[in-house]
């Protein structure tokens, strides 16, 4: 499948003679708010939206790990106050598509802003695959549809750095490894799998039904949940394959190959959410829809 077995075999060697995370792992969530909000050496995962379009109370997708890692930006400046926003040092981006992408271009803006006020300049890095580090590029930050930041403030010390990723290959970005995989949607897309060590989850991404990131994820151990689109109601099925998207009826032939842990359904279009939801609903105990503003430890 071209996923390469030595990176994960350096992977449980290096946890195996570091010092992972102690304690209970066990899954939880709670809707209080952000304040007081602590990993107490667990993961922590904020969900800043996670619907597939926008409406007022339904935020695109944007996940927040540990506080310092963005996965996804849709809705990262909707939902962050701007000290929150300034903390954050990295963003995982699956593919181009705006409702994954429009936050980073306020992101970065916002936290420029910041930290020209204060007199200091620190950069975010998002990364991602090669195509969609050339989307974001060639058609975010090109000083047309958005400034080129990576050059802002001066292009010795830019306010954002792109940076590939190579496709199955694990790569640290603090306290977590990530494996990016190729996913199967309507534009080059990948998803992730993210791991600390002890704890980890699956992000699919956007994707149709596909099969590499299961594979891969089949390999870790401590995987928890499994973040996972579905975007259409059953009866909209030609339209999901066109667009590189599942149905639950689609979700429900992908569950086996998946490893046998919580499935967390995201990007449920506003349109057809209640409908998507019940048929969800009929897929057993294993799959939930997730909420905004939720947060998860594990």
């Amino acid at each position: 499948m071209g996923y390469i077995p030595d990176t994960l075999r350096v992977f449980w060697a290096r946890v195996a003679a570091g010092h992972p995370r102690g304690g209970d792992h066990g899954t939880g969530h709670y809707t209080a708010g952000r304040e007081g909000l602590t990993t107490a050496g667990r993961m922590l995962l904020e969900i800043l939206g996670c619907h597939g379009g926008s409406v007022p109370n339904r935020r695109l997708p944007s996940f927040l790990i540990n506080g310092h890692v963005l996965l996804e930006a849709g809705s990262v400046t909707s939902a962050l106050p701007l000290g929150a926003q300034a903390s954050i040092e990295h963003v995982l981006i699956s593919h181009a598509h705006l409702d994954h992408t429009v936050g980073l271009a306020f992101l970065v803006d916002n936290i420029q802003s910041t930290q020209t006020a204060a007199g200091r300049n620190a950069a975010v890095t998002a990364a991602s695959i090669a195509p969609v580090v050339d989307d974001l590029r060639s058609h975010c930050f090109n000083n047309r549809l958005w400034p080129d930041f990576t050059k802002l403030p001066t292009p010795e010390d830019p306010a954002l750095r792109l940076q590939t990723l190579r496709e199955r290959e694990a790569i640290e970005f603090g306290s977590l490894t990530v494996v990016p995989v190729p996913v199967h949607h309507a534009v080059p897309a990948c998803g992730f799998i993210i791991h600390d060590g002890t704890s980890g989850l699956v992000f699919s991404g956007d994707t149709g039904p596909t099969d590499e990131i299961w594979k891969v994820a089949q390999e870790f151990k401590g995987i928890h949940a499994i973040l996972v689109e579905t975007a259409f109601p059953n009866r909209m099925e030609d339209l999901a394959t066109i667009s590189g998207h599942l149905t639950p009826a689609l979700l429900q032939r992908e569950m086996d190959k998946m490893p046998d842990v919580a499935l967390w359904v995201y990007h449920i279009k506003p349109a057809h959410f209640e409908e998507t939801s019940e048929e969800l609903e009929r897929l057993g105990e294993r799959v939930h829809v997730l909420e905004q503003d939720q947060t998860h430890t594990f």
